[in-house]
């Protein structure tokens, strides 16, 4: 098994940079990206390095983490709200920790498209799982990394010593999304309160053209750009020399190795769903093991007919919730907790929404590294959000590139490539499912999990969002 993910091959090809620059470098191969880790418990185990815990700095820590199952959108979930899903979790929460309900000084959510009738979902959510109506709530918006800015919202509120325990999540709702009258329909029906005579409102009603009654669906493009993600992950997949071979093997091996981790039952953040009508929900129904030759029958999904993602290898629209505790460390210890991981270091980063929309890993990788005083060999785990594997090869390739860090990063060398065994090895977004505003909080929890089953102490977590921005984190294992 080779211990990069992407093996350097023999040949050199030119490479358009994405900006439209020129650049010589090798060809990466995914060949071997689609085969299951080896079990890293046959391994010595890792020697302990030191910690990033920072004299006078307050350590902060990650209790636990659930998440309802991620369902494709119209699934199971499909006559329920988006604060069903968020109350769910946080009943998993509070029900996994035994956490008196008084002792959060906070609540944060993270969702994308917002339902209309619970603005702050937040604060919706967590009445109606039971906490005090005097505990504060609001609710973030930042694309795909929604729920990473809750829990990065939460450090810093324990960090200002404004609270001691934060309750962080994140939902979102495919199934049912907010769809509008047109703007000039609206406008007349705005009007119709102050229609009191039978003269006024009929006279509305004249306005009225069949135009007028064609709905306004969410933006699915950039605003920015007027360009869908997926388009942009077409363009930055054939911008970097990835194909539909490695895109398809990419996606293989995240839905082989989620399948792997939910029958072995690894992924232990997942808490029974009850949902109305349907009984108990109690795992991810998007987890599906293709072959290659199944794979390959599948229609360019963005750019037709010569485009390289699919259905398969892009992630499918999802339903789901996410919740966490985080908590300043003495405050959890005097309640009797053994965390699960401290939360270190954390970056966000921007860049151009045109031809970098989905570079954000890129970005925050190497930020978030120097911030820690690590280097990518410290790490243990990583956890990078699967958009597309399009995307994350594209990542890969711009980290293992000499001239992208030079003209790009500002830095003097390249970023490096993860490990194959340390590198999202219980699946991802591709296979597990990608609620928008969900995601961020599994892979948070996945990486603390992940620490303590391979005996690992860095695990870092990235992941870009629309709009061109990105995340990074650093996650450090709690010790035993």
């Amino acid at each position: 098994m080779a211990t990069a993910m992407l093996r350097l091959a023999r040949s050199s090809h030119r490479l358009c940079s994405p900006l439209g620059g020129v650049e010589a470098v090798r060809a990466l191969s995914t060949s071997v990206v689609h085969h299951a880790p080896e079990a890293k418990a046959a391994a010595a185990p890792t020697k302990t390095k030191k910690t990033l815990a920072r004299q006078g700095v307050k350590n902060i820590v990650l209790v636990e983490g659930v998440r309802t199952p991620f369902l494709q959108a119209g699934t199971s979930y499909a006559n329920m709200m988006p604060h069903d899903l968020a109350r769910q979790a946080l009943l998993g929460l509070l029900q996994r920790t035994s956490l008196p309900r008084d002792v959060v000084d906070y609540i944060v959510f993270g969702t994308v498209i917002q339902e209309v009738k619970t603005s702050n979902l937040a604060r919706e959510s967590a009445l109606g799982a039971g906490f005090s109506d005097r505990i504060p709530a609001h609710t973030v918006t930042m694309a795909c990394i929604s729920s990473n800015q809750a829990m990065t919202s939460a450090v810093g509120l324990i960090a200002a010593g404004q609270c001691d325990a934060v309750v962080a999540g994140g939902v979102e709702f495919m199934s049912d999304v907010p769809i509008r009258f047109s703007r000039k329909m609206r406008s007349i029906m705005m009007k119709t309160p102050k229609a009191k005579t039978a003269g006024a409102k009929l006279g509305l009603l004249a306005q009225i053209r069949p135009s007028y009654l064609a709905p306004e669906l969410p933006g699915v493009t950039e605003f920015s750009t007027n360009e869908t993600m997926g388009h942009s992950a077409d363009r930055l997949a054939a911008a970097f020399g990835v194909s539909r071979k490695d895109q398809d093997e990419y996606a293989v091996r995240s839905h082989t190795l989620a399948k792997k981790a939910q029958d072995e039952g690894l992924l232990s953040d997942v808490i029974p769903c009850p949902v109305p009508g349907k009984g108990v929900v109690s795992k991810d129904n998007g987890i599906r093991v293709s072959s290659m030759e199944q794979m390959g029958k599948l229609k360019a999904a963005f750019v037709r007919p010569h485009g390289t993602i699919t259905a398969a290898n892009a992630s499918f629209l999802t339903d789901g919730a996410s919740a966490v505790l985080i908590m300043e460390e003495q405050k959890a210890l005097s309640m009797g907790y053994k965390p699960l991981a401290y939360l270190r270091d954390f970056v966000y980063t921007s860049q151009d929404p045109k031809d970098q929309l989905l570079l954000g890993p890129t970005y925050a990788t190497p930020k978030v590294l120097d911030r820690a005083g690590l280097k990518l060999q410290d790490i243990d785990v990583f956890e990078y959000h699967e958009a597309f594997a399009g995307q994350i090869l594209a990542n890969l390739k711009a980290m293992d590139s000499e001239w992208f860090a030079q003209n790009y990063l500002g830095r003097q060398s390249k970023v490096g490539v993860p490990d194959v065994n340390k590198f999202n090895n219980w699946g991802g977004s591709l296979s597990i499912g990608h609620p928008f505003g969900a995601t961020g909080c599994r892979l948070v929890t996945t990486t603390a999990h992940r620490l303590k089953k391979e005996d690992g102490q860095f695990g870092l977590v990235a992941a870009c969002a629309a709009g061109g921005q990105g995340h990074g984190m650093i996650v450090e294992r709690y010790p035993s």
